[in-house]
């Protein structure tokens, strides 16, 4: 693991409890709006599943109860103990996206939803995704949309201009502060653009073959005229890459 990548997992660690918290509230954050979509792009449970970037399991567990049988990895050890805590039956372990502890062709479904923009060798991630996969299986990712990462909403009025100030070709490194309900957190990620992900997937041997941009949905701009904006700009990406059998 590289010394940066070190360091951003260590950022992650010391928010481990505010996530946890902000992840478990219900209806707090976007997932409990957008998951449903995200899960309509992955393919039916087979022999085993491997969640990489678990957190505290939501995702392991959503998709336990649609029937997958499912590993999860994360590199922060508070993230791992929430999981298993919700989860005795489940396997998590504390491992790197970069060298995962499983023999090739062992999962006939990798799922990264919004893990890959929260590390720095996001490529090699995807090397060992594909890696583990069987010939014939799927990775599907959920990714924070590299445009809505590029820039702002120029204020938070339903017609508000979107504007990139600086570049949406650079990567960079992103820390931000949010507050909601009571409830902080600081979010650290990179920022880049759409075509950093495709590379990723052709280096790896991985074809595209479902990409979706969905809108915010009704349900999450019911009473909270806010969130309309995004129902101009997707927030988040979807897509789904296969390795050839």
């Amino acid at each position: 693991m590289e010394p940066a990548q070190k360091t951003f997992n260590a950022d992650w660690e010391r928010e481990a409890r505010n996530w946890i918290a902000w992840a478990r509230t219900p209806g707090h954050d976007s997932y409990w709006a957008f998951s449903p979509a995200f899960f309509e792009i992955v393919p039916a449970p087979g022999r085993a599943t491997l969640e990489i970037g678990c957190g505290e399991g939501r995702v392991a567990r959503d998709l336990a109860r649609r029937g997958h049988r499912v590993s999860g990895i994360d590199a922060s050890p508070t993230l791992i103990e929430a999981a298993r805590e919700a989860d005795p039956d489940g396997d998590y372990r504390v491992a790197d996206a970069g060298a995962l502890p499983f023999d090739a062709g062992t999962f006939d479904l990798v799922v990264a939803y919004n893990s890959l923009m929260d590390i720095e060798d996001m490529a090699g991630a995807v090397r060992e995704a594909a890696r583990v996969l069987t010939d014939g299986g799927c990775l599907c990712i959920c990714l924070l949309h590299p445009m809505a990462s590029a820039g702002r909403f120029e204020s938070r009025a339903p017609e508000a201009p979107f504007v990139i100030a600086s570049s949406y070709l650079e990567s960079r490194r992103i820390v931000e502060q949010f507050e909601r309900d009571g409830l902080k957190i600081t979010f650290h990620y990179w920022c880049r653009p759409l075509e950093a992900y495709t590379r990723a997937l052709e280096e790896a041997g991985l074809t595209l073959e479902c990409l979706r941009e969905p809108a915010q949905p009704p349900v999450a701009v019911d009473g909270n005229v806010v969130e309309a904006r995004w129902r101009r700009l997707p927030l988040f990406l979807f897509l789904r890459a296969v390795k050839a059998r």
